[in-house]
């Protein structure tokens, strides 16, 4: 279970329930913060009629131990017919570019790298 500071609680499992994984959490954080970054983007042109993102990666062990290659991220995002849809078509690709190369916090973390201290209490 994760539990943030706001109180919102998030059941995690190990893959022999419903409950998300850690991977899934991971890919699905990735999705939802360059969901977000691109949506205020395009959004401020035209709301999106289809807006989904698909997260995916290869889970690989190898001398590094277990992680995840081949990450990706697939944007599926319709607008309205119109001026408006039009302005939101075009930003689309740039809005994604700038999320992936500088808004989105997971995705920037992820692709940077950061050391992870643990401990024990």
């Amino acid at each position: 279970m994760a539990t943030n500071g706001r109180g919102g609680v998030l059941p995690v499992g190990s893959g022999a329930d419903p409950d998300f994984t850690p991977v899934e959490l991971l890919l699905a954080a990735l999705a939802g913060c360059s969901a977000i970054d691109v949506d205020l983007i395009t959004g401020k042109r035209a709301a999106a009629t289809t807006f989904e993102v698909a997260a995916e990666g290869d889970k690989i062990r190898d001398e590094e131990g277990n992680r995840l290659v081949d990450i990706r991220l697939t944007f599926h995002v319709r607008f309205p017919d119109g001026e408006d849809g039009d302005q939101a078509r075009e930003v689309l690709p740039r809005s994604v570019e700038m999320s992936r190369d500088r808004l989105c916090t997971v995705g920037r973390t992820v692709q940077l790298g950061a050391p992870i201290e643990y401990g024990v209490r």
